[in-house]
């Protein structure tokens, strides 16, 4: 019945105490966590003890869980979803954790990812798979998707999230939460990293309330020591976006994926819903598309994937752990990333530009681009492990290191595309570091949500917030839970 700013305020008139708060949260989790699997490092004792202790910020005594990747709470293993990685113990708190502390946050657990954060579902051979609250035969997608399904089964009103390719959007549409995704390098990756997939990659939070959503990322913005850049601050707090008049905006919308691959019809009803709400509500609303090579884009993002998946890989080899250890998707992976050059690399990195300019181009006629967050209502559990021919193919590709082969067969581009084929919208934001939201604003006859996305300007995470807060007015979602 309360978001976290809700339960905060409970706690500061004294009405309820942070350790009260934190054991419902556990017995929420005792309940539901078995069916779901959302909760993978619990950490009851660290949150016991942090809730005795006198506590201030925007937050105070509300319970909280981190995504088991990059937050990394010192003394506490960040797995990232993989079995090489069970016992990296990083010794100092990332600065999201940090900041999410001094926001009076109680931390008592890690949530489940995909391995590496890699994939739209949440299914890592370490921990299994996590459920979909909605219908637990589904997906609550990924990579946060433990997250997702931990707020959406009401464990707690919101939890961390991180998106390098649409994991907190994804998520957020297969569990009917709001998630924002914020601009590059509005909240920090340090200390131990300058950025993420080369900025591809943003934290924030999934919540079920817009206010959550504004009032944490006033909490969470700013560089820290040594960041690579400085984004230019909001003109004001975030939270005060929520409520404040939209002006009529300006919404160019499309339905077509951008790698020419089929969309779910509940996904074009979702958009088409949302265009005629907009409309209602007094915006200009309009088919139009941004001129973007989409599938130059997906193949720029699966290039930085590859890429990125090899390096990690190395640097976790390099201290200690086993290759054979990671799954073989992700072997494979890490694999096709190792057989490119660094020329090719760098030519794909630039490429990101191109997007980007086609981007600003638009939205200097458009102020919002509108978009299905997903191509596909949630699939099932197991409905996207790679086949087992595939498997049985790969494995002595694996064994003999022949990734130039691989590539040279054809057959990387057209796994690729299929691998996006459910989530090809999401990666325009990543790749042109522009901020993004799902909304949750329409649910398909088979009871599963279905979001839609809005893309903003780059550093225009207020009007997103301004228009979020006028939808949840609109079209309330705050008391819509899952039949768990």
């Amino acid at each position: 019945r309360h978001d976290a700013l809700g339960l905060a305020d409970l706690v500061a008139r004294g009405e309820v105490s942070a350790s009260e708060l934190l054991d419902c949260a556990l017995a929420r989790a005792a309940a539901v966590n078995p069916a779901l699997n959302a909760i993978v490092i619990p950490l009851h004792e660290i949150a016991q003890q942090a809730a005795r202790q006198p506590l201030t910020g925007p937050f105070a005594g509300v319970p909280f869980l981190i995504k088991d990747i990059a937050q990394d709470y010192a003394g506490v293993p960040t797995t990232a979803g993989s079995r090489a990685l069970r016992n990296a113990i990083p010794a100092v708190h990332s600065e999201y954790v940090q900041r999410t502390l001094r926001a009076g946050l109680v931390i008592f657990g890690k949530t489940n990812t995909p391995e590496l954060a890699l994939k739209g579902t949440t299914e890592p051979e370490l921990w299994g798979p996590t459920r979909n609250p909605w219908h637990t035969a589904h997906t609550p997608g990924g990579s946060s998707g433990g997250a997702a399904a931990a707020v959406a089964a009401g464990i707690v009103p919101m939890a961390g999230a991180s998106d390098g390719g649409g994991s907190i959007r994804i998520p957020a549409s297969c569990c009917g939460l709001f998630g924002l995704r914020p601009s590059r390098g509005r909240v920090p990756a340090g200390p131990l990293n300058a950025e993420f997939w080369h900025g591809a990659s943003s934290e924030h939070v999934l919540t079920r309330s817009v206010r959550d959503s504004a009032a944490m990322l006033d909490a969470l913005h700013g560089a820290d020591t040594g960041a690579p850049f400085q984004i230019a601050p909001p003109a004001r707090p975030y939270r005060d976006e929520v409520g404040a008049p939209t002006g009529r905006l300006r919404i160019g919308f499309s339905t077509a994926s951008p790698i020419g691959r089929p969309v779910h019809p509940d996904c074009v009803r979702a958009v088409e819903d949302a265009a005629q709400l907009l409309r209602s509500l007094g915006h200009e609303v309009e088919e139009a598309t941004p001129e973007v090579d989409g599938a130059a884009l997906a193949r720029c993002f699966i290039t930085m994937y590859m890429g990125q998946t090899a390096a990690n890989i190395r640097l976790a080899v390099a201290q200690g752990a086993k290759e054979s250890d990671f799954e073989p998707d992700t072997r494979a992976l890490g694999l096709l990333g190792e057989a490119l050059s660094a020329g090719e690399y760098t030519l794909s990195l630039q490429r990101w530009n191109d997007f980007a300019r086609a981007l600003g181009r638009y939205f200097q006629r458009y102020d919002l681009y509108l978009t299905p967050t997903m191509a596909a209502p949630p699939a099932r559990i197991g409905e996207q492990d790679t086949p087992l021919w595939q498997r049985l193919a790969l494995a002595p590709v694996l064994g003999m290191g022949l990734g130039q082969v691989l590539r040279k067969s054809g057959q990387v581009e057209q796994l690729a595309f299929e691998s996006l084929a459910r989530v090809p919208f999401t990666q325009l934001s990543n790749l042109t570091g522009t901020p993004s939201m799902s909304v949750p604003l329409y649910w398909n006859e088979a009871g599963l949500p279905i979001g839609v996305q809005f893309v903003a300007p780059f550093g225009d995470e207020a009007t997103l917030l301004r228009l979020a807060a006028q939808l949840e007015t609109a079209r309330p979602w705050f008391g819509r839970t899952p039949p768990l």
